[in-house]
């Protein structure tokens, strides 16, 4: 499955080529890369190989002595590629601006650093994970990866990488092959012992016998298999991934004794081994420790001790990592919320958006209005729901148009002057789509606004709500909210969107760090929203108000009136607009409080998933995380479908008798 040894070594019409020696060891593998002329390979192994930890060794070698040609090497999973929407090229410049943020700074030609080391051919891509590439796109992510020469390294386990080979009808061109083979007993020999510590001498009083471990015994066994129980052990202990994991379990966790694994009646079968080497590495991962204290000598709380309660909610993420097109690897902060049906985001997005107007309604009358405590209480208690329900129809519909309501990270800031990189490249569309969003939801908020005023009136004043008086002044009313604060959230929706320019961000390429540069961009944007929401309705409305002053009768404005409401909507509607349409404000709506008051995650979810980086159940790849080996993925996820039955495949029963 690799090109022809020509090809390989890039030679010219009639020459001859030379035997190449690829073999070697983790140690070796920067100099077996080294002797491939055209500076590409491809790593196969089964799962659990070590396809990923030889990755990282190689790029760790490959850094300490670089090339002459200059490339660095820098580790992609290439699992979440999608070739049939997104070419090579830009997919790698997303993956570095993505997890390394400085390099979002542009040149004196306006492109980024991250693309001008992609084009200046500085990258050495070493694309790790290929079989986790959607079964259906392969064959096209070989083909893109066959249209350029560039170096390059590829990991993937043999069989989906010999199916996407015979679907191309080529392998990865002009690429040198290694493969992963299987840990010997000999390896295992050299290894397990030195992980666990030796067993004291016995009671006896005789201290002549060389003291031993707890995989002695397990190693007599495995020398010789003549067991069926010491066969299978010997045949799941081929992969490193196995051996970290029963490392994990036995050698450092108190009280475990390996020898159980050739219990034949527990673990029948290879796979009930796996199994159980998989469902206990979270347990002896979250084992209850003492906790380290802090810089600053204080001693941290450990709420995710508890193994029970780590494992479901570990168990979730795994889950929410499935979709229906293809499985994700990347756990980002900014898409947790996704786990939660349409409906209930949506629904989310209404109770929050109208307790964010009620408030503010509540605090603002209480400064500006001198209405009393009841009726005050009341007009908020109207006003905001149906604030709510016009953010949430705004919110479902920019969800369905646009293939789902997630935002990511915001790597912009609001400048009070446009750029040409705001303004040159698509300004029109971008200002229509947002002003028409704006009018739409602005709209519906007035006439929300409108009613919920008459009601309140109403019942303040104890009227009929068929007086035809009433009914007048509430249509009127419905008109003009509906056009003053349409074409008030409208107008700066859309300026906001046209007044977007990159920020020059040369913070660490973390998950936390990313958050906190999140939070404070949507602080920026609150303190910027709310007086341009403020100014737009009460001079808005003044400009409304005259145009119609006249043809639609005796209109009152007053300054006390365009004062109040557009304080209210200034203050809740950039409230609003920061929990339903900012990646900051929709991790902290659903993952900071919806789905931990569902029991899905902790109530510090950014905690969690740092403790479970330090612990090793999680890895860390720029500004996302990753589950530490794609099993223990499949395993937690498959766990926690079989725990909750509304997530298991659906089952139908055999059909009766005499039915077709």
């Amino acid at each position: 499955m690799t090109d022809r040894a020509e090809n390989i070594q890039r030679l010219g019409p009639g020459e001859a080529p030379r035997e190449v020696d690829l073999d070697g060891d983790l140690r070796s593998v920067a100099d077996v890369y080294r002797r491939i002329p055209s500076g590409r390979m491809a790593i196969l192994g089964r799962a659990g190989s070590g396809k990923s930890i030889l990755t990282i060794r190689l790029t760790l070698d490959l850094l300490e002595a670089p090339a002459p040609d200059g490339r660095v090497p820098v580790i992609f999973s290439i699992g979440g590629w999608d070739p049939s929407t997104t070419a090579l090229r830009d997919w790698l410049i997303g993956r570095l601006l993505r997890d390394h943020p400085h390099l979002a700074r542009r040149g004196s030609r306006g492109a980024t650093l991250a693309a001008a080391l992609v084009d200046a051919d500085l990258i050495l891509p070493v694309l790790d994970g290929f079989d986790e590439i959607a079964e259906g796109l392969r064959r096209e992510a070989l083909d893109a990866l066959n249209a350029t020469s560039t170096p390059l390294v590829l990991t993937s386990r043999r069989d989906e990488y010999a199916e996407a080979v015979r679907a191309a009808h080529a392998p990865l061109v002009w690429a040198g092959g290694i493969e992963l083979t299987d840990l010997t007993f000999d390896d295992l020999a050299d290894y397990l012992p030195r992980t666990t510590r030796n067993i004291p001498p016995d009671e006896s009083g005789d201290n002549t016998s060389t003291p031993g471990t707890g995989w002695d015994a397990v190693l007599a066994e495995l020398r010789t298999p003549k067991s069926p129980a010491a066969a299978d052990l010997a045949t799941v202990l081929t992969t490193p991934l196995m051996v970290i994991l029963a490392r994990t379990l036995y050698s450092e966790t108190p009280g475990r004794d390996p020898a159980e694994l050739l219990d034949a009646i527990q673990f029948p079968s290879v796979k009930t081994l796996e199994e159980h080497l998989l469902a206990g590495f979270v347990p002896a991962v979250y084992r209850r420790h003492a906790p380290e204290r802090d810089t600053a000598g204080r001693q941290p709380k450990t709420p995710y001790a508890d193994p029970v309660r780590a494992e479901r909610w570990l168990g979730h993420l795994a889950h929410h990592l499935v979709r229906l097109d293809r499985e994700q690897q990347d756990v980002a902060w900014w898409q947790l919320g996704d786990s939660l049906p349409r409906s209930t985001r949506t629904l989310a997005v209404i109770l929050a958006t109208a307790l964010s107007i009620t408030l503010a309604d509540w605090l603002v009358g209480l400064l500006l209005t001198p209405l009393g405590i009841g009726e005050l209480l009341l007009q908020g208690s109207l006003m905001g729901p149906a604030a709510g329900l016009s953010f949430g129809s705004v919110y479902a519909m920019a969800d369905r148009s646009g293939g789902g309501a997630t935002f990511e990270p915001a790597r912009v800031r609001l400048r009070l002057r446009p750029t040409h990189d705001s303004l040159g490249r698509r300004p029109l569309r971008t200002f229509t789509v947002r002003f028409g969003h704006g009018l739409f939801g602005g709209a519906v908020m007035g006439i929300g606004c409108a009613c919920a005023l008459t009601i309140g009136r109403t019942l303040a004043a104890g009227t009929s709500f068929t007086d035809p008086r009433v009914v007048e002044g509430t249509l009127i009313n419905m008109l003009v909210l509906g056009l003053i604060f349409g074409s008030a959230a409208g107008l700066v929706f859309g300026l906001i969107a046209a007044l977007e320019a990159p920020v020059d961000v040369t913070t660490a390429a973390t998950p936390v760090s990313l958050l906190f540069t999140n939070r404070t961009t949507v602080s920026q944007q609150f303190l910027i929203l709310a007086p341009m929401f403020t100014l737009a309705i009460a001079f808005g409305g003044h400009l409304v108000v005259l145009l119609l002053q006249g043809s639609m009768g005796q209109l009152n404005w007053g300054l006390k009136d365009s004062l109040f409401i557009g304080t209210v909507g200034g203050l809740g509607g950039a409230a609003s607009y920061v929990l339903a349409f900012t990646a900051w404000g929709q991790w902290l709506l659903l993952a900071r409080v919806w789905l931990p008051l569902t029991g899905r995650l902790p109530w510090d979810p950014a905690a969690f998933l740092d403790d479970a980086y330090r612990r090793g159940v999680l890895r860390q790849t720029g500004a996302v995380y990753q589950f530490r080996h794609v099993r223990l993925q499949h395993h937690l996820g498959s766990t926690y479908r079989r725990q909750h039955p509304d997530f298991a495949p659906a089952t139908f029963p055999p059909p009766s008798a005499g039915t077709s």
